[in-house]
């Protein structure tokens, strides 16, 4: 008799269970004969393949057992923390790609503007970048085939494959009439740990680290040889809304601080092999500046890890506000035809003995009423707000005696909050008025474009009739408000245009408040010594005024 792909599906499913079955009844007798909670296991196993096939054999309907057998499987998941997950064989390929920190690709930058796939930029040296390939570009055809109105996923999906392989891509362009077709070769695109680092007009040096995969040890130590070679009086490494990554890779970048034979993290977990500690190994260390490190709450795992230990060991001063609080260790495992799953084994603690997890981020996002929306903002706020409270009663100390606070994220040394934009600014934003508008600007006027480029009154009243154009509606006391940031966004676009996204952004963080701010810090303490008294003195008149307050 012939199987078909639903009959081998559900043999595969049940021997496996009767396999896992089998193990534990095994363990059971083995450890010990009455062991009540291993036997109901396998009963429940039995039960699981039992329903399964009555289901297969007796529904009214037609039942598609993949989509089943996932459903049963994430219904577990549900039970567990919410990093622990079950991966499709696409979502563990594109999981896999994050943290190798390269795949086969063409090297642009993509988002979806209206129905269209839309350029956002090229990707300097990469094969999109060389067959010319510009900002604005609408991806309407992929291989021939209409990729209008699939979202921004399954279009990269049809763009990536091997490197070396070869792909054609169908354009609109602004200001030329007619489709374009470009024949691409596929390569390896390195994903950028580290898309800007560059030495300030004051003399302080600038990196962002956007994630830590796996160049980023590599790419931080390239970038600050070249730092230290144009010579800067200071660091600022930008940790804001990094989302971690490997952990290898964070205790490498912190080893470039703190020197070799330093513990960073050690792990604690259930089982004996979850317990582990982790120590620097290089005999690298950076000196001769002070540094800092800006975070805020979307700077998570490794990055807190990272801006943690800085803090522990005294090589650092951490600033912003207090990070997300993602302190549990999570191991991947392939599972069977390219599936994966991603379990949580244990929880981080830094050097000081901090963990760094917050266990009301897991509540909250397994909250039923959260997901469903049935309760109120500020109800959240209140409960992240309680659980603060109580984070900050538990008190650690760093090598040099410095008090830090402990039980949910990095609490920075110092609190420096960033503006929020107001509800005209996000409308600008959300509607990419800036984008567009930079986009039909350069077809008539990109050769009169130089780096020093700004924007006058009369650019801005001509960008505001523009806007206006789009349906956007405004006071005039929005625009007074928003004067200067609007013509910071007008000039980035135009800048990042013509000179890529580097000079683009050295030009956006003049309007960055909370990165500003920081700044300051350097101007008024010249050695790191000095900022911990400086922050201290700060963070006492605080104190002081708040119980003046009450």
């Amino acid at each position: 008799m012939k199987l078909n792909k639903v009959s081998k599906i559900i043999i595969s499913v049940s021997f496996i269970g009767w396999i896992i079955a089998g193990i534990f009844l095994f363990n059971s007798v083995s450890a010990n004969a009455s062991n009540s909670s291993q036997t109901n296991i396998y009963k429940k196993i039995q039960l699981f393949n039992e329903v399964l096939f009555k289901l297969r054999e007796n529904y009214v309907d037609e039942l598609e057992i993949e989509e089943l057998i996932n459903d049963a499987i994430e219904g577990m998941l549900k039970e567990v923390d919410p990093h622990t997950v079950y991966f499709t064989p696409d979502e563990f390929e594109k999981f896999s790609i994050d943290t190798k920190g390269e795949f086969g690709g063409l090297g642009i930058s993509i988002d979806k503007r209206g129905d269209y796939i839309t350029v956002v930029s090229p990707i300097e040296g990469t094969p999109a970048y060389r067959m010319g390939i510009l900002a604005g570009d609408k991806i309407i055809k992929v291989d021939g085939e209409s990729i209008v109105g699939i979202d921004t996923d399954k279009s990269i999906k049809k763009m990536r494959g091997d490197p070396g392989t070869k792909v054609v891509i169908t354009i609109l362009r602004p200001g030329v009439k007619g489709e374009l077709d470009f024949e691409i070769i596929r390569d390896i695109i390195k994903i950028k740990s580290i898309p800007y680092a560059f030495k300030m007009d004051n003399g302080i040096g600038y990196i962002r680290i956007r994630r830590f995969n796996a160049n980023t040890t590599k790419e931080l130590r390239e970038k600050l040889d070249e730092l230290e070679t144009e010579g800067i009086r200071g660091l600022l490494i930008d940790l804001r809304s990094n989302p971690g990554g490997l952990l290898n890779e964070a205790i490498n970048t912190v080893n470039e601080f703190v020197g070799k034979g330093k513990r960073v993290v050690f792990t604690k977990g259930r089982t004996k092999q979850a317990n582990f500690e982790y120590y620097t190994k290089f005999n690298r260390i950076r000196s001769g500046y002070p540094v800092i490190t800006l975070i805020n709450g979307g700077s998570a795992s490794a990055s807190e890890i990272f801006a943690g230990s800085l803090q522990d060991w005294d090589k650092g001063l951490v600033v912003g506000t207090t990070s997300f609080g993602k302190g549990s260790v999570q191991r991947l495992f392939p599972l069977a035809d390219g599936n994966g799953i991603k379990v949580t084994t244990a929880k981080y603690y830094i050097h000081s003995g901090r963990c760094i997890h917050k266990d009301i981020n897991d509540q909250l996002l397994k909250d039923e009423r959260v997901r469903n929306g049935d309760i109120s903002k500020e109800e959240i706020d209140e409960m992240r707000e309680e659980a603060e409270k109580e984070n900050l009663k538990n008190i650690f100390h760093t090598e040099k005696g410095r008090v830090v606070y402990g039980g949910g994220g990095i609490n920075p040394d110092l609190e420096i909050e960033q503006s929020r934009l107001s509800d005209f600014e996000v409308d600008l934003r959300r509607k990419n008025i800036f984008f567009n508008y930079s986009v039909d600007y350069m077809i008539d006027y990109e050769n009169e474009i130089k780096k020093d480029f700004t924007t006058s009154d009369d650019f801005v009243q001509d960008f505001l009739e523009y806007a206006k154009k789009d349906s956007l509606e405004y006071e005039q006391a929005d625009i007074d408000s928003s004067y200067s940031w609007i013509q910071n966004q007008l000039t980035c676009n135009i800048i990042g245009r013509k000179f890529g996204d580097l000079e683009q952004y050295k030009v956006a963080i003049q309007e960055d408040t909370q990165l500003q701010e920081t700044l300051e810090i350097f101007d008024k303490c010249a050695f790191l010594e000095d900022m911990f008294i400086y922050v201290e003195e700060i963070n006492k008149e605080k104190k002081e005024l708040a119980e003046n307050k009450e």
